[in-house]
């Protein structure tokens, strides 16, 4: 294996105090669409992993899935088999057989709805693996501001290290910057020692510069995370958004010296996908944004496909989809 391409850095990602709201940081802001189409569109053929290099990625990738499930038909039989795969996500054979046995493999996180936090907490207990809540209305974000933060409190309380909190898109929309600032930094203040994702809907902003200048705001407002969408909208993660949201993070982190993380969600459901994600973190933030503190992803079907590739990698063929059933 690439030994170098798994390692984690020994190091944990330092809370986002956030800074005054900068207006004339937003007025800045220019988006050159097609520039960003361009360089999107060339991620994939420029650069390629293969074999032993490509299996190390997959399994850095795996490290980094925020496993979820949010469905209406959740129950608690779902969660804890959720977990149960987010403790063991690739089967021994396989880790055996490309020479990874014996070592340390598990998701992110498990991101689940609040009804489902005690739950998922229990499962995970003694594991080391956090439990996310999505939190304040999810997915629309406008239900009556004080039921959102009441929301944010009893995940914590209930155990929750991570809150997914959704911005409402209308501020956006509207360009009430002061009234979005102030939101997830009442948003911030509730979740207390929890770390905050703070879910833009970029598929609901209608254009790139929204979707940089909403980065911007929940920064400036305290967000640890800033995560692409929901997963209920038309249009979910993408990788011009993702460039466009990388840059606004290494704009913050060049102004403050604050490192933020990014979580790309919906719609990455094959390896190839979620390498292109992979290859732009690297590409656009470096080597830091490979790791789980700093990079997450949000997605469920992911991981079938990415242990089906593992699967390959070591045998030669493609199993059955059915072999690598997800929980």
């Amino acid at each position: 294996m690439a030994e170098a391409t798994l390692v984690n850095l020994d190091r944990k990602h330092k809370r986002n105090p956030g800074t005054a709201l900068h207006l004339d940081w937003l007025d800045d802001v220019r988006v050159n669409l097609s520039a960003v189409e361009r360089r999107t569109a060339t991620l994939l053929t420029r650069r390629t992993v293969k074999k032993e290099w490509q299996a190390a990625w997959h399994l850095k990738a795996i490290s980094c899935i925020d496993l979820t499930t949010l469905s209406g038909d959740d129950t608690a039989g779902r969660v804890r088999r959720l977990c149960a795969k987010a403790r063991n996500p690739v089967s021994p054979e396989i880790l055996e057989a490309i020479g990874f046995s014996g070592r340390t493999l598990h998701c992110g996180a498990v991101c689940v709805y609040h009804e489902m936090v005690p739950v998922a907490v229990e499962a995970l207990t003694g594991t080391g693996i956090p439990v996310a809540a999505v939190s304040t209305g999810f997915p629309a974000g406008l239900s009556p501001l004080a039921t959102r933060l009441a929301e944010i409190e009893a995940s914590v309380a209930a155990g929750a290290a991570e809150i997914d909190i959704v911005i409402n898109r209308g501020h956006v929309l509207t360009r009430n910057w002061q009234a979005l600032y102030d939101e997830v930094r009442a948003f911030r203040a509730a979740c207390g020692p929890a770390h905050m994702k703070a879910i833009l809907g970029t598929g609901d902003l209608q254009t790139l510069r929204n979707v940089a200048r909403a980065s911007l705001v929940a920064m400036m407002a305290g967000a640890d995370f800033i995560k692409t969408s929901t997963g209920k909208e038309g249009v979910n993660a993408t990788l011009p958004v993702a460039l466009v949201m990388a840059r606004m993070i290494r704009d913050y982190r060049e102004r403050t010296g604050i490192e933020i993380g990014f979580k790309p969600a919906g719609g990455i459901s094959t390896a190839k996908v979620v390498t292109g994600f992979q290859i732009l973190m690297k590409e656009e933030l470096g080597n830091r944004w490979l790791q789980p503190d700093l990079f997450r992803i949000g997605a469920s079907s992911l991981l079938g496909d990415l242990e089906r590739q593992l699967s390959h990698f070591a045998t030669g063929r493609y199993a059955a989809a059915h072999r690598q059933p997800l929980a």
